[in-house]
């Protein structure tokens, strides 16, 4: 066999290699010479480190000091044609194995990129000859496809690389397929050596536990579009734009294609440059859609999971999760995708409407990713619900309509602790609602100066009786979706009647004097 298959050409890029990604190369070839040659090693790296520069130079030196080939996989083929080219600056020649791919010139080559299902078909048809190949490196190793293709690679040592080293499914950890984790710099320490953008995070406290886990483990596409496509949570999000990243080129996550279009309808509908993007989009329409938004500056870009990985484009200045995630890996990358560093970019924004905040801490958290990958059950369980999360909010008015109530010291109602009060003395649990019914008549005659003002405020209070109801429900174990409705419903009119009833009266305990007439 010919040594020419594994001459590496002169590197093509005059990209230099920080030092910790030196670091981090010489780490893992110490690995290559002390380790059994299929030792199975995984290394950690946050999105935008420069993990594919990392083992392009990994593949370059490797080609030269050992007469194997080498494999690199992948999960998209957006991934994989990046790979290809960023492998070829690196003077490393490479050939990609695609449906379309004719391999009958497969011993040319000394590497190649495939996607995972890709390179399954082609090993079971006996396609593709690997019985030299050395080094394996997997991609994105955190997805469990590529798990089936390990078989085939019995004598190779086996890099993974990933910037979330846990596995979505608890079945199948990754430390079951890795030998060990090599963790890369910290979020932090890339931040304070300028090698990523700082994120200003922005959290709304939000009602989600009308969402439903699916088999993946994660919120069902369903229950998500029911909650996010509702008018309260469109409005929320268009507010939370407005108030965050208004003239910011912003990228916004959902979880499902009909919120994508929703959300795309309601932020048209008010003037602002938005395109949608899903996985339906033809090849040229998902090239014209982001050559729009690349070159648009207060862009904003609408879209569903197709964005998460293989997608750089610094410019991205702001990004929303209008959606909620349990997987830490997908926190992580929705975040990443606004972290690169451009001119003068030194920070970025991130609103989260999906608690996930809550769910794992702040973006660039110090995470332990070797504890994580030891005992990945230990963290996951640790992880608090949904019905935990919300048990800890302060349901209060919003900053609009808090102004409306500007005589007003105190507008917060503990529904929680008047329950208990209630339920320890005996009474009825709709004593709750009656208390809860005066407070919110009281606030609105406090800020008006007759009946009718009183009954116009009262009509701002809608999303704030919805969170008293939805504590209330959950205090007395029942929450049907009519039981809410009607009980909302219920509210409204009693409140009405309150203020019709006792407006006078009210008044001039508070003003120590009757209304004028």
């Amino acid at each position: 066999m010919s040594e020419t298959f594994y001459e590496v050409q002169e590197k093509k890029t005059d990209k230099e290699l920080y030092d910790y990604q030196q670091g981090a190369i010489q780490q893992i070839f110490e690995k290559f010479e002390t380790e059994r040659e299929d030792y199975h090693l995984l290394y950690q790296l946050p999105t935008g480190g420069g993990k594919t520069v990392i083992f392009s130079e990994i593949v370059r030196q490797y080609l030269k000091h050992h007469q194997k080939k080498v494999l690199v996989m992948t999960h998209r083929i957006e991934l994989c044609n990046q790979t290809a080219a960023m492998l070829s600056s690196f003077g490393v020649v490479n050939k990609v194995v695609n449906s379309k791919a004719n391999l009958e010139d497969q011993e040319k080559y000394s590497c190649f990129v495939a996607m995972v299902e890709t390179l399954n078909n082609r090993l079971q048809d006996d396609k593709l000859d690997i019985s030299d190949v050395g080094l394996v490196i997997v991609d994105e190793a955190h997805y469990n496809s590529f798990t089936k293709l390990f078989k085939y690679f019995e004598n190779s040592f086996l890099l993974g690389v990933t910037a979330t080293p846990l596995s979505s499914n608890k079945d199948l950890p990754m430390k079951d397929n890795y030998d060990a984790l090599i963790p890369g710099e910290s979020i932090e320490n890339l931040i304070e050596n300028e090698f990523l953008a700082r994120a200003e995070q922005y959290h709304y406290d939000m009602g989600l536990t009308s969402l439903e886990v699916g088999s993946n483990g994660d919120y069902t596409v369903k229950s998500s579009t029911d909650l996010y496509t509702s008018p309260a949570m469109l409005n929320k999000l268009l507010e939370a734009y407005n108030k965050h990243a208004k003239n910011k080129k912003t990228l916004i996550f959902n979880n499902g294609i009909e919120t994508s279009i929703q959300v795309y309808h309601t932020f048209a509908n008010a003037g602002l440059p938005i395109m949608h993007l899903d996985n339906t989009a033809t090849k040229k329409q998902r090239q014209q859609i982001l050559k729009w938004f690349h070159e648009t500056p207060n862009a904003i870009l609408t879209s569903v999971s197709i964005l998460t990985t293989g997608f750089d484009e610094p410019t991205i200045e702001a990004i929303i999760l209008n959606r909620a995630t349990k997987s830490l890996t997908l926190y992580y990358q929705m975040i990443g995708r606004g972290s690169r560093i451009l001119n003068q970019k030194s920070r970025f924004t991130v609103v989260d409407l999906g608690n996930n905040f809550y769910r794992f801490g702040p973006w660039g958290a110090d995470l332990d990713w070797e504890a994580i990958f030891k005992s990945p059950n230990y963290y996951l369980d640790r992880i608090k619900d949904d019905e935990t999360i919300e048990s800890t909010f302060k349901h209060d008015l919003s900053e609009e309509v808090r102004a409306s109530f500007a005589n007003s010291e105190d507008t917060f109602f503990d529904v929680k602790e008047v329950y208990e009060e209630v339920t320890y003395a005996g009474e009825s649990s709709k004593k709750v609602l009656e208390r809860s019914i005066a407070q919110h008549a009281h606030i609105c005659i406090e800020n008006s100066e007759d009946v009718y003002d009183a009954i116009a405020l009262a009509k701002l209070l809608k999303e704030d009786i919805d969170n008293r109801i939805q504590v209330y429900a959950k205090c007395i174990s029942k929450s049907t979706h009519n039981f809410l409705s009607w009980l909302k419903l219920d509210y409204q009119k009693k409140l009405n009647a309150y203020l019709r009833e006792n407006f006078d009266r009210v008044f001039e305990d508070i003003h120590g004097h009757p209304p004028e007439d």
